[in-house]
């Protein structure tokens, strides 16, 4: 067991991790932050997505003890006051969450290629998005959603 400091959603959770142990088996069975979905466990479907350093990592394969001093955000962590992120909303507007098992990568992927590129193609968001996998939607509805955050950020509202 090794004591470390992670700081996630802007506060610090000090705990013992085991050597082993992922990101994903820290923030679901540590932390109960069960937001962050287990899918695939080896790195290709991207239910398990977060923003580490603002960056979309697949906690899965994350080692809890090496995130010491990185910032870490969830789908818990990205709401504010209650209201639900500008991409949270517009994929419920666009009518993108189907089962709603991808959605939380898809919108921390989101969220990082729209604090990077505020007007993407759709090309450009269908290569941010090629890391997450969804069985419903066909990602018409996803492409959509984050199309509609980028005009939304247009007229003025912030990520």
């Amino acid at each position: 067991m090794k004591t470390v400091t992670l700081h996630i959603n802007g506060t610090d959770h000090t705990l013992s991790v085991e050597d082993n142990w992922t990101l994903l088996h820290v923030l679901r069975e540590e932390l109960n932050l069960t937001g962050t979905k287990y899918g695939c466990g080896t790195n290709d479907c991207g239910a398990c997505k977060v923003l580490i350093d603002g960056k979309p990592k697949n906690s899965c394969v994350q080692l809890a003890r090496n995130l010491e001093g990185a910032d870490i955000v969830t789908i818990e962590g990205v709401s504010r006051n209650g209201e639900l992120h500008p991409v949270q909303q517009a994929f419920v507007d666009a009518g993108a969450i189907q089962c709603g098992f991808c959605t939380p990568g898809m919108v921390m992927t989101s969220i990082a290629l729209l604090e990077e590129n505020p007007d993407p193609s759709e090309s450009e968001i269908l290569t941010a998005l090629e890391g997450n996998l969804c069985r419903c939607t066909g990602y018409k509805k996803i492409v959509e959603a984050v199309q509609l955050t980028a005009s939304r950020m247009r007229g003025g509202e912030r990520l």
